[in-house]
């Protein structure tokens, strides 16, 4: 016979993680799989973002090394397309936008000092926006991890204790201490906190490591968005001269 059998045999109850399951309060019950449900979306988010920042780091370091290769900007936008497919490149094209706007209307010829002023703010006002939405689009997701990383423990703490109390409830009613009667209801009662905890500590490893990924790109964006800003205000200045 074996140990699981065994315990079975001695208790009256089954102590595995089914048995725990089946044998525990109905709000316990639900508590356990809301709990289980959190941790299966937790870990969508978290291999879901993998997979998308892995993406989204590799395409724009390649944009960014053709980019900086020396070929012509407006080439480079016409081969990205209207809509490119990651970040770094849809601010380029953002800016770029712009720029052939003010182009044909020969606003980038012009010797006009507040006219080149108010082409390079608009260029830097559609890079910032663009960044901006780009870094909403990579911290969607977040919020929810961060949600459960806080509240799981709670949740499976409320479970435990609501186990408990009706564990005693019961040992009253019985009349009856020994360890056989009171440990399946405490098992039961701290599966609960168990799995609060198995839904929280993924996820707050996961956001802190998410949101520092993420910030760096952030200031990758903003990095890049001033050098080309930079640029573009040197190619005005070159053109009106």
């Amino acid at each position: 016979m074996t140990e699981v059998d065994l315990n079975v045999v001695q208790s009256g109850h089954d102590l595995t993680i089914m048995g725990l399951f089946w044998a525990a309060d109905p709000l316990v019950k639900f508590v356990m799989i809301l709990l289980v449900a959190a941790s299966i979306w937790c870990w969508a988010i978290i291999f879901d973002k993998m997979v998308s920042l892995r993406r989204e780091a590799r395409r724009s370091a390649e944009f960014e090394d053709e980019f900086w290769s020396g070929g012509s900007l407006d080439k480079l936008y016409d081969e990205t397309g209207a809509n490119p497919d990651n970040a770094q490149a849809r601010v380029f094209a953002a800016a770029m936008r712009e720029w052939r706007r003010a182009s044909a209307r020969g606003l980038t010829s012009s010797g006009r000092v507040d006219l080149k002023a108010s082409l390079v703010d608009r260029i830097d006002r559609s890079m910032n926006f663009t960044i901006t939405r780009e870094m909403d689009k990579l911290e969607k997701g977040l919020n929810f991890l961060a949600s459960i990383g806080s509240v799981s423990p709670f949740v499976g703490l409320f479970g435990t204790v609501w186990g408990i109390m009706n564990a005693f409830q019961s040992i009253a009613e019985s009349k009856n201490t020994s360890l056989a009667v009171v440990a399946p209801g405490i098992a039961e009662a701290l599966f609960a906190t168990a799995l609060g905890l198995a839904a929280a500590i993924p996820a707050v490893a996961a956001y802190n490591k998410f949101a520092g990924d993420i910030q760096r790109r952030a200031a990758s964006l903003e990095t890049f968005a001033s050098e080309f800003s930079t640029l573009l205000a040197r190619q005005l200045d070159e053109g009106s001269q």
